[in-house]
């Protein structure tokens, strides 16, 4: 018999992952970017949280990247 150059393997089947145990990670991941969005967009505005400077100086390039207005 001649050996092939394809080593043999067993068709190995794809576990499907269930959504239940992703649900948390999903909602926590969710929730920590709706803040970032919020701090990149919004903060030093109307609805600031923290005041004075250093929560824009820190995001100032992001918002231009994103297209944020900031002054």
């Amino acid at each position: 018999m001649a050996q092939s150059a394809v080593p043999a393997t067993e068709a190995s089947g794809i576990t499907p992952i269930s959504a239940k145990p992703l649900a948390p990670w999903a909602v926590f991941f969710g929730i920590l970017m709706l803040v970032l969005l919020y701090f990149v967009g919004a903060e030093q505005g109307a609805t600031a949280l923290i005041s004075g400077e250093g929560v824009h100086e820190w995001v100032h390039d992001g918002r231009h990247l994103l297209g944020f207005p900031c002054h």
